[in-house]
């Protein structure tokens, strides 16, 4: 009873991998595409028919018709399509043309078909034939089956051919491609007739052929072209389309990929420890990135709130600019107009100098008249020459934010340093190793550099090759001291800032001179001395 109920909830495990990339339905009646991807045959004739390609929606293995060839038992995503007749279908598929955008009638050189595969999202060929040249994928509709009844999908398989209410289905006919009821498989195969030798099978919602048959000569399938990677007949093996192809018998493509696939197979089950290692790596990859992506939203948005504090601070510091601008001028005008008003007939200035020449006493006229002439003129100066004491015109204020705008406008996340490009012209070795580089234009900047140089001149160690690494280096250039004479360095660099290491730069290969006059006694061994770095000033010439 576990055994069974593991065996559902395997078979439940992998139902996504039955499900067609098109209609997201469980497969009916798969093609295999050149890309190894499967399809309904329902599903292909309407990308092709979307496509604008009519007439190449054959179907290797058409269900001939058949007593069960209803509407209420069709498929129901059948009867939404929109389809060619069948006889001209047929008409087409038997002279090899069809009608579609770019052709002509009669063509010499009839357009390649091209399907757009949704699961790998490519272009595949499909021929002049089209869907008639594919293989169906009777492997695929098993499993399809399979898992349908561990997971009773569907209920009872009913009889089609019973009146309403129909009985449930005992038995199938893979020749009628029907499922009887055992009255109604009696009354469709009577004695006596060519339907009585059928052979009753158990009932399926799915008839398949009993084996693949070649789409182009209607052949059992009997080798296997591994060239192109296709089942071919003993016809096929003969034409000039697999001369000098490698075929060899299918039951020896059988056992070699059967074994491969069982190998790779045993070998996931067998590291099952592995898998759950990598699952739970990958889970806590998972939380981590929840837990990093909400942190790098919070520190953006922090930094843009501070952009906004900052903006809403100027905002107001510029604005009370303007403010007590406004309020100066506006005193000095109302003031010039409380003198100007002075200046009317009967009151202020004027009207008091009225009053004072009024005055006959000298002496008194005298001493009143002295300080009001003064007032007098200054008055009569300021109407002749008359200016505003201030401007209206806030011109001054004006922002000009545009270099901030664009700076705003190009504002976004950190980028590491582009790949470095190593300076061939001043790089060079000797008695030391000079290597020099520069970043490309509009890359980046770096804050320092990591120098990697390995000897590619001695034997290769087990595992991948060891770098030696000098961290941190400021400037675009670094000195290789004391590196062994006659040998072969490798060297690469790259960049670093706050968003991390940038790409590594072209590996460069540079070969230190021997040692002149260098001989060695039998017997000793050359100890090889260890390259030291030290930094060089970059030159200013």
């Amino acid at each position: 009873m576990a055994a069974k109920r593991g065996t559902k909830t395997s078979m439940k495990n992998m139902e996504k991998e039955l499900l067609c990339p098109v209609c997201q339905e469980m497969y009916k009646q798969p093609l295999v595409l050149p890309c190894t991807h499967n399809v309904c045959q329902a599903c292909a004739r309407e990308v092709l028919g979307q496509q604008g390609y009519i007439g190449h929606g054959g179907d290797p293995s058409s269900e001939p018709t058949s007593p069960a060839s209803t509407p209420s038992t069709r498929s129901p995503r059948l009867s939404r399509r929109t389809l060619p007749k069948p006889d001209r279908l047929d008409r087409l598929l038997k002279s090899g043309f069809g009608t579609y955008p770019g052709r002509k009638r009669g063509a010499l050189h009839p357009q390649v078909i091209m399907f757009p595969c949704p699961a790998c999202q490519g272009d595949v060929e499909l021929g002049e034939r089209g869907l008639a040249g594919l293989f169906r994928n009777l492997t695929l509709e098993r499993v399809v089956e399979r898992y349908r009844q561990s997971v009773s999908v569907g209920g009872a398989i009913l009889c089609q051919l019973c009146k309403p209410p129909p009985l449930e289905a005992t038995k199938g006919c893979t020749e009628c491609r029907a499922t009887f009821c055992n009255e109604c498989f009696k009354l469709f195969h009577p004695w006596g007739t060519q339907k009585a030798q059928h052979e009753p099978t158990l009932p399926t919602l799915s008839f398949r052929p009993k084996g693949l048959i070649c789409p182009d000569h209607k052949e059992e399938v009997t080798h296997y072209c591994k060239t192109c990677q296709r089942l071919v007949c003993q016809l096929c093996r003969v034409r000039r389309t697999h001369s000098g192809h490698k075929i060899t018998p299918v039951l020896s493509a059988y056992q070699a990929l059967k074994d491969k696939l069982t190998k790779s197979l045993t070998y996931i089950l067998g590291n099952q420890d592995t898998v759950q290692t990598q699952i739970c790596e990958l889970e806590e990859a998972v939380r981590h990135t929840e837990v990093s992506g909400q942190q790098a939203k919070e520190e953006v948005s922090q930094l843009v709130r501070g952009l906004g504090a900052v903006l809403e601070e100027k905002r107001a510091s510029l604005l009370q600019a303007i403010e007590e601008c406004q309020q100066e001028r506006l005193a000095r005008l109302s003031a010039q107009i409380q003198e100007h008003r002075s200046l009317l007939d009967g009151s202020g200035l004027v009207g008091y100098a009225q009053e004072v020449l009024k005055e006959t006493d000298q002496p008194c006229f005298v001493q009143a008249a002295k300080q009001l002439h003064n007032r007098i003129a200054r008055a009569t100066e300021a109407l002749q020459t008359f200016r505003p004491a201030a401007s209206s015109s806030f011109r001054h204020c004006q922002l000009d934010v545009g270099r901030e705008m664009k700076l705003l406008t190009e504002l976004n996340f950190l980028r590491a340093p582009e790949a470095p490009v190593i300076d061939t012209q001043r790089t060079f070795a000797y008695d030391q190793i000079f290597l020099c580089w520069r970043l490309p234009p509009h890359s980046p900047p770096a804050w320092h550099y990591t120098v990697e140089f390995r000897r590619t001149d001695v034997p290769a160690q087990p595992g991948p090759a060891r770098w030696q690494r000098r961290e941190e280096v400021r400037g675009t250039s670094a000195l290789l001291e004391n590196p062994d004479t006659g040998s072969v360095y490798v060297l690469r660099v790259r960049g670093c800032n706050k968003a991390g290491y940038g790409e590594y730069s072209e590996d460069v290969h540079l070969h230190t001179p021997p040692a002149p006059g260098t001989t060695r006694t039998a017997g000793t061994t050359a100890v090889p001395r260890m390259p030291q770095w030290r930094r060089r000033r970059p030159s200013l010439s």
